[in-house]
C-alpha cells in the first residue's frame, strides 16, 4: 500500500507541485490549507508523513508541530519555510520535527528526502 503525505500548505502552487511529484513518486497525497483544520485532517487521515509550512493562515506550522508530537502515535514531519533563519530551525528541532527545509527547493531534493524519510 502506498505511504500517505499530507502536505499542509497555504499556497496553491505549491500543493499543486508537491501533490503532482508526490504522487508521480507513488505517493498517495492529500492536502489542507488551513492550519485550524490541519490536526482534524492529521486525526482522520493518520498519515505516515506530514509536509508542513510553518506561515499558515489561522496557526503556525509551530504549534500543530507541538500538537502532532503530542499522538500516541505521530507521524513524521517535513517542514518546509520561507523562513530560513537558525532561530526557525532550532525551534522547529526543540519541538521534534523529523527534517527541515527551506523554500525555495529542487523538486529532485523534495522527492529523495520524503523517499528517505518514509523507507
Amino acid at each position: 500500500m502506498a505511504k500517505h503525505i499530507l502536505i499542509v500548505e497555504d499556497e496553491p502552487n505549491i500543493i499543486e507541485s508537491l501533490t503532482f511529484l508526490l504522487k508521480r513518486a507513488g505517493f498517495t497525497v492529500t492536502s489542507e490549507q488551513d492550519g485550524a483544520h490541519a490536526m482534524s485532517r492529521i486525526l482522520d487521515l493518520k498519515p505516515d508523513l506530514v509536509v508542513l509550512d510553518v506561515m499558515l493562515p489561522n496557526r503556525s506550522g509551530f504549534d500543530i508541530l507541538r500538537d502532532i508530537r503530542n499522538l500516541a502515535a505521530s507521524p513524521q514531519v517535513l517542514m518546509l519555510t520561507a523562513k530560513g533563519q537558525a532561530r526557525d530551525r532550532q525551534t522547529a528541532e526543540e519541538i521534534g520535527v523529523t527534517r527541515f527545509m527551506t523554500k525555495p527547493f529542487a523538486n529532485s531534493e523534495i522527492i529523495d528526502t520524503v523517499k528517505e524519510m518514509l523507507t
